[in-house]
């Protein structure tokens, strides 16, 4: 089923996050540089992760990269828009 957002009272555009897949693919790939948060504008985020994966040698902020990453790629795209474009969820 495909989902419609409504774009100026249009509803023929379908719903989809241009993020989603870029923010994953950067999560999994550079979680411990904290790519995907600065991708997805989370900035002071981003430092923190990459202050905590200095810390630890790139294991906790390279664990949590690979975590969001797979969160991040197996929500819906609507789910995906919805909490980290819009709602701005920073973590997990």
């Amino acid at each position: 089923m495909e989902v419609y957002e409504k774009q100026g009272g249009n509803y023929n555009q379908p719903y989809r996050s241009e993020k989603k897949v870029a923010a994953g693919i950067l999560a999994i790939l550079l979680g411990g540089l904290a790519i995907h948060k600065f991708y997805l504008g989370y900035t002071k985020t981003g430092i923190i992760q990459l202050i905590l994966s200095l810390v630890t040698c790139g294991t906790v902020g390279g664990l949590i990269g690979l975590i969001e990453g797979i969160i991040y790629l197996t929500k819906s795209d609507e789910e995906f828009d919805r909490t980290y474009v819009q709602n701005q969820k920073e973590w997990f």
